[in-house]
């Protein structure tokens, strides 16, 4: 793991040498200069009154848009060499490369995605897919169900037809084919970087820093304040030490957006799935349930709220605040289910998009910003531009904006979840984060303020927003990793 690292880092400085945090790629218009936008804090300094951010899961940019036309991706993966002892578990001769497969959107396993995992008989996780940015270890990762690795499983970007709305959505507004992770790790610590930017806990390990990182899965379920009491999170050191076998309780303290959301007067909601602690439910979904001033207030039920359906009313009442998160029941996030054959996904959020873009109140002064958290083991070309001291960045993840102030187009300025919150930040002047919202370029160079908001044209779906309103909520754990 050591010689990964420093692999790593020297991938880091060559790449460094050649970067910077813009993208000559973008072709929108940036935002009106300083003097054009007179307001006070908490008060929205663009037509954009309200950011609604969904939360899909574990799919890499180039698994949902590998022929998306004009975008970064690609049908071919570099593979690695397999050691001799796993090679009986392959179907594949060993080739330098290999052809994606088109698959349905239900297809493929849980490939194993955290940070560093396994060991010399059963590899797989960021660090082994990344192999020094040569990004051809995915064939090593293991499927964390069966202990085997799959060699070809990873190698798979999704039928364009069973995402059509993905791909209306995108050639209508933007995708965004350079968003990275912040780490290169799973859901639990991606969801709390969509909330706060960083997960640097108060936790000494190693050389006796506080300031390392929580990453990769809590030890138990459900994953937050819920936990069992002697549940834990690895952390990361500053110097990319891994400690998987000690770390803080799930049960954080640090900055949120609820902070400078509270401290301005804007308002907000987490729309997620109950946590139901005897099924060890949803708390890995609902990113609040891991902060103690949100999970032990009242703020629990009130600002974080259940189920996720309830964002349809809160459109139709017209009472949707300012900033939303919203994530799904397990069937509706696009995580691999083979066992259910689920492909709602992609009409959950069209239903998202079109309650928004009909309501006479909401379309005209609002931005649907839809993301997948991890790229869930699956293969992508594009090594991540540099590491920081938290283990990122990690791959690439698909990020689509739909909103009336913006032009069809794929933008390749390079993003990280930092940038959604960095945007949020400088549109109702609510300071910094102080986390990776420093570094990261705000999406707001995706939109355009100089015409009319467009109008809205609907996103034909499978299924309706009455399914989703009618169905059961499912009750399952969404997600191992």
């Amino acid at each position: 793991m050591s010689a990964r690292l420093a692999g790593v880092a020297a991938l880091v400085a060559l790449v460094l040498s050649a970067c910077s945090s813009g993208g000559s790629g973008s072709t929108s218009a940036p935002l009106p200069p300083p003097a054009a936008r007179v307001h006070h804090r908490g008060s929205p300094s663009t037509p954009i009154q309200h950011v609604i951010i969904v939360i899909q899961e574990n799919r890499s940019f180039d698994n949902l848009f590998a022929t998306f036309p004009n975008a970064n991706g690609t049908t071919t993966g570099n593979m690695e060499a397999v050691p001799a002892s796993l090679v009986s578990q392959c179907d594949y001769p060993y080739a330098t490369s290999i052809p994606l497969a088109e698959k349905p959107l239900y297809s493929g396993n849980d490939y194993e995605h955290r940070y560093v995992s396994g060991s010399a008989n059963r590899p797989g996780g960021f660090l082994v897919d990344l192999d020094n940015g040569l990004m051809d270890g995915f064939d090593l990762s293991y499927i964390p169900a069966s202990s085997k690795i799959d060699c070809t499983g990873p190698y798979e970007y999704v039928d364009p037809s069973q995402i059509q709305p993905y791909w209306n959505m995108a050639s209508q507004y933007v995708l965004a084919d350079n968003l990275f992770q912040t780490q290169g790790s799973s859901s639990f610590t991606a969801h709390q970087d969509l909330i706060a930017g960083g997960t640097v806990v108060n936790y000494a390990v190693g050389s006796g820093s506080n300031e390392n990182s929580a990453i990769d899965n809590p030890s138990w379920w459900p994953w937050g304040c819920d936990n069992h009491s002697s549940s834990f999170v690895p952390v990361i050191t500053t110097q990319l030490q891994y400690f998987g076998n000690e770390g803080p309780f799930p049960c954080f303290t640090y900055k949120t957006m609820r902070d400078l959301l509270d401290g301005a007067g804007v308002s907000w909601k987490f729309y997620a799935e109950q946590i139901v602690k005897a099924k060890e439910g949803a708390g890995i979904w609902s990113a609040y349930d891991a902060i103690s001033s949100v999970r032990n207030s009242s703020e629990w039920g009130t600002k974080v709220v259940w189920p996720d359906t309830k964002i349809f009313a809160d459109i139709k009442k017209g009472t949707l605040p300012a900033v939303s998160w919203v994530t799904p029941d397990a069937p509706n996030s696009d995580h691999p289910q083979e066992q259910c054959k689920c492909d709602t996904g992609p009409s959950w959020v069209a239903s998202v998009v079109n309650a928004v873009g009909n309501s006479k109140k909401y379309w005209k002064s609002s931005a649907v910003i839809v993301v997948w958290d991890d790229y869930g083991g699956w293969y992508d070309h594009v090594p991540p531009p540099f590491t920081d001291n938290q283990g990122g960045l990690g791959f690439r993840v698909p990020m689509i904006v739909v909103s009336p102030f913006t032009q069809p187009h794929v933008e390749h300025t390079q993003y990280e979840f930092g940038s959604i919150l960095r945007f949020i930040e400088d549109n109702w002047d609510l300071g910094s984060l102080g986390t990776t919202d420093q570094r990261a370029t705000s999406i707001g160079n995706l939109f355009y303020f100089g015409g009319e908001p467009r109008a809205f044209k609907p996103i034909a779906a499978k299924y309706p927003t009455s399914y989703f309103l009618q169905r059961k909520q499912s009750g399952l754990v969404p997600d191992p990793e």
